[in-house]
């Protein structure tokens, strides 16, 4: 049981550090195309919660400028 609880305390921190990355700009602009696509947004929920709003010119994609103000 100690095992185990070590086990999802490790798994809880490196899934919040993981979630914590992806907030990154360059980290989900997975192409490199300096825009983050809807499609490469979706792994982030708080950032697809906010998508259409920080997408000011709707063009579907978040520039950095975009971004920034997530």
């Amino acid at each position: 049981m100690k095992h185990l609880n070590k086990a999802l305390a490790l798994m809880a921190i490196a899934s919040s550090s993981a979630a914590f990355a992806a907030s990154d700009f360059d980290t989900l602009d997975v192409d490199g195309s300096g825009a983050i696509s809807q499609a490469e947004a979706s792994v982030d929920s708080d950032l697809m919660a906010e998508f259409t709003q920080l997408d000011t010119d709707g063009n579907g994609e978040l520039s950095e400028q975009e971004f920034s103000k997530f």
